[in-house]
Order: structure tokens, then sequence, then C-alpha cells
């Protein structure tokens, strides 16, 4: 109890102190704390994920299911940077030691890169489908095709009521 009511005492004198000495600008701190929200990403019935950059940009990739079910990848064949898209257009594929897949574009729109390092190392997609296992970048033609494709919570259903995925 004495060193609570020590503990007081100095920050209250602390207190006096701060408010008899103004500070200049040059030397206040603030701290800025804020929580990044989660990107929202959309699926497609043929297990094909987006996820926007902005209005105009987004990534494209293939879900977890999709990277479960192919098993390992060890080719990855993308779409060439400047390659218009429609949506539903197959544009490249994966393949794996037990299959092979193709690609189909989510949305419209202008490739803008692909994930060389999909390509050089596909296993990638196994081990990191959502983050560095991206396909390809697209500037959006029609962004209102993002906003049909299933949320997270569509898809999981989707998943779960389908017997043929």
């Amino acid at each position: 109890m004495v060193f609570i009511t020590k503990l007081a005492r100095v920050g209250a004198q602390a207190a006096r102190q701060l408010r008899a000495t103004p500070l200049a600008a040059s030397q206040c701190r603030s701290f800025h704390a804020s929580c990044m929200l989660a990107k929202e990403r959309r699926f497609t019935d043929k297990h094909e994920w987006v996820e926007l950059l902005d209005a105009n940009k987004a990534v494209v990739g293939i879900s977890s299911y999709a990277q479960e079910a192919l098993g390992d990848v060890v080719f990855a064949q993308l779409p060439e940077p400047g390659t218009e898209l429609k949506q539903d257009d197959e544009c490249g594929a994966l393949e794996s030691v037990k299959a092979a897949s193709e690609v189909y574009s989510p949305v419209s729109g202008k490739v803008t890169e692909k994930n060389a390092e999909v390509e050089d190392t596909p296993a990638l997609v196994n081990s990191s489908c959502y983050e560095k296992g991206w396909l390809f970048k697209v500037d959006l033609k029609n962004p209102a095709e993002f906003e049909k494709l299933m949320t997270e919570e569509q898809y999981k259903s989707f998943l779960s009521s389908s017997s043929d995925h």
C-alpha cells in the first residue's frame, strides 16, 4: 500500500511538471494505432479467388481447397502481362504429380503481372496459396464482376453443400 501511495505522489508530481513546462511541437510525440482490415477475397465455383488491391486492380489465385485437391504442384503456366481476359476465360494451367487443371479468370481485364516466382517454384501454390502463391494481377474491366462472386462464407457453404466441386 505504501508503494502505491508513493507511486501516486510521483505520478501527480510528474503531471504538474508537464503542465507547468510547455513543450515545443518538435518535442511532442504522438502515437497512432490502427488495425489493418483484411482485404475481401471472393471465389468462383471453379475454385479461383480474387482480391481487390484497389478499386480497379486485383490479384488472382487458386483456393486452398483447389491446391489440396491438386496435390504437389510441379508446373505453372500463367497468362502473360498484356493479355486481355474475359470473365471465365481459360488463361493458364497448373500441373501436379497427380493431375492437371486449367486456370480460369474470375474477372475481366488486362493482365498486368504474372507471378514469376510461382512459375519458377510452383510449390508456392501449395505452401502459400493466398500470399506468395498468387498467380496473376489484373486491371479490372468491370469491377462489378467482383461483387457477384462468392464471399468466403458463401464459398465455404458451396464446398460443404456441393458433392461435385
